[in-house]
């Protein structure tokens, strides 16, 4: 049978999502914590791959096993016993053998978060600007992102990529408070504002160098059509630099059949 888990992990502890030779990974975690509760090797797969430091909010992976676990809510604490503090894992799906996490997603949503007070509680989890942003030019560039389908110029030079084509759907900033789920979620965070975009998929690193650039706009460092030039020349030494890693939330990740 093949299972879908939904999770959660803070990865300021974690070198990423994927596996890796002398590194901790979110992925390889889940599997030797899934491993000794079913007693047999146990791989996963992802819906994807998050870069070192960044965080998900909601994140999918599948795996199989040959047998029915039938006491769902024993097998979710007992995983969540094992995994450490730093990821939850909420539900588990029994899914159709042919369902797989990364290539059914239908959308991916990423949120960065930016804050303008020092907030010792939260520093973890957003960037403080030093200066004031413009949030009405960084919107303004923000659409652009959405009648663009190569996204060269925000993505890491040498991956493994077979193409940079992305249909980007959302790209907007809101203050914070006004983003309902996101306030909520950062709690005593106050004065800030946030970035949601939504696509099919994502290249490494490219919300990040898409913030950078954008946080450029807002510091009125570059204009809108230095922007749009940017985007068109589809070379990443032309775009601003990455933001840290540790603001950046994996959001939320949408299935035909999964409704969470």
């Amino acid at each position: 049978m093949r299972y879908f888990l939904k999770l959660s992990y803070n990865g300021m502890n974690f070198h990423g999502w994927q596996s890796q030779p002398n590194a901790v990974s979110v992925q390889e975690t889940i599997e030797k914590a899934l491993s000794t509760i079913l007693r047999q090797p146990i791989s996963i797969t992802g819906a994807g791959r998050t870069d070192t430091g960044v965080h998900a909010r909601i994140m999918f992976s599948h795996f199989d096993y040959p047998e029915t676990i039938e006491d769902k809510k024993r097998f979710l604490l007992s995983l969540n016993r094992l995994i450490g503090k730093d990821i939850a894992i909420h539900e588990l799906y029994p899914v159709p053998e042919d369902a797989h996490a990364r290539f059914d997603a239908t959308s991916r949503t990423y949120k960065y978060f930016i804050g303008f007070e020092k907030n010792p509680f939260l520093k973890e989890l957003y960037w403080q600007s030093p200066s004031f942003l413009s949030i009405e030019k960084m919107n303004e560039a923000a659409e652009i992102l959405k009648g663009v389908s190569d996204f060269t110029s925000f993505a890491k030079l040498h991956s493994d990529v077979k193409t940079n084509i992305c249909d980007v759907r959302e790209a907007y900033w809101l203050p914070l408070y006004k983003d309902k789920e996101g306030s909520d979620f950062m709690g005593t965070l106050k004065d800030g504002i946030v970035f949601t975009i939504t696509a099919d998929r994502f290249l490494r690193n490219m919300v990040r160098a898409i913030v950078g650039t954008l946080v450029e706009v807002g510091r009125n460092k570059i204009s809108i059509n230095d922007f749009k030039e940017i985007v068109d020349e589809r070379n990443r030494c032309s775009a601003g630099t990455s933001m840290p890693p540790n603001a950046l939330f994996l959001w939320d990740i949408t299935y035909p059949y999964i409704h969470s």
